[in-house]
């Protein structure tokens, strides 16, 4: 058994590889995994293995067909997690987002054609869905994004939904709550806050920072994504949430604690454009059809988080230097 995971390097993408090679996913044991990344900033190889039996590293472009018919032949399944992710690069440049996510998805899905994989899982998020006053979104609500990043995200999904629909591809879409964990890149809230915390700057934060995001534990999202992938139904859509809300100032005042800060690390910048105020995902349907259910307590998987930053100062300053900017 083979599985080609697109965005290998990426957070979330190195995450579901290295678990997979764990074998921490029953049923893909001893899985060969092909991990495709175009090694973008947001892309490191250091998130992955530097050697492993069951791994193969390919550096290349989602956006080449040509790459990626000579790549699947052979493989079992497709995971996709490459895309460009950052809201606020997308508000300075919306290109490269349109042609990775939109783009990069109808490329694959060609290849996939041609090379006839049996199955697919697209990994999107809940920002498809737009901004929620109170109660939670469930699959069947309309797409209504407010920006760059999630409008291409929401037309990726689309173009997944049309491959399934028009050429009878086996394949299921993910829609994923706000994520946080080893090796995410610094430029997301919760990494940039807690290593401006370790060195001793000032943290960023969104006006008045009553945003509300739901939290989860990337090893959980992993976990729902191999459920889907095991047992997903073609042509369905999944919400997987943490069922953690909190706002963007509650999470940087847990921060300051786990971090032995005071109030003064808090420097207020000008709200973001479009920015969201409330995401809620209802996640029943995932929970009932598969068993889905997070392990990892919020409290428990923030503490282990800045641990985790705390303890490997080599990595994200490599990563986060020449791409630090002010974010929150």
């Amino acid at each position: 058994m083979r599985i080609l995971v697109t965005g290998a390097a990426g957070f979330i993408g190195s995450n579901f590889v290295r678990n997979l090679l764990a074998n921490a996913y029953a049923g893909w044991e001893d899985a060969g995994v092909t991990a495709l990344d175009k090694l973008t900033y947001a892309g490191n190889r250091d998130n992955l293995p530097a050697a492993h039996p069951r791994l193969e590293f390919v550096q290349g472009d989602v956006c080449d067909l040509g790459l990626l018919r000579d790549l699947l032949p052979g493989h079992d399944a497709v995971v996709h997690f490459a895309a460009e992710s950052h809201v606020d690069r997308s508000l300075e440049g919306a290109g490269p987002f349109f042609r990775t996510n939109v783009l990069g998805t109808q490329t694959l899905l060609d290849a996939v054609l041609d090379s006839g994989v049996e199955r697919v899982v697209h990994v999107s998020t809940d920002e498809v869905y737009g901004s929620i006053d109170e109660g939670s979104w469930t699959e069947d609500r309309p797409l209504l994004p407010n920006t760059p990043y999630a409008a291409s995200k929401a037309c990726s999904d689309l173009v997944a939904r049309t491959y399934w629909r028009t050429h009878g591809v086996n394949l299921s879409i993910t829609r994923c709550s706000n994520n946080y964990g080893p090796y995410q890149h610094p430029e997301k809230l919760i990494p940039l806050f807690v290593t401006n915390l370790l060195e001793g700057r000032q943290v960023p934060l969104y006006g008045d920072g009553r945003n509300i995001r739901e939290w989860l534990h990337v090893d959980d999202h992993c976990r729902g994504i191999h459920l889907v992938l095991d047992s997903g139904r073609a042509g369905e859509i999944y919400n997987i949430g943490g069922g953690n809300e909190r706002t963007n100032r509650a999470i940087t005042e847990r921060l300051l604690e786990l971090t032995g800060s005071g109030e003064g690390m808090i420097r207020h910048v000008a709200d973001r454009k479009a920015h969201d105020l409330r995401y809620s995902i209802d996640e029943s349907k995932i929970r009932e059809e598969l068993g889905y259910v997070p392990q990892i307590g919020f409290e428990e998987g923030l503490a282990a988080t800045v641990a985790w930053y705390r303890d490997h100062p080599d990595w994200w300053k490599a990563v986060k230097y020449g791409a630090d900017r002010d974010h929150g």
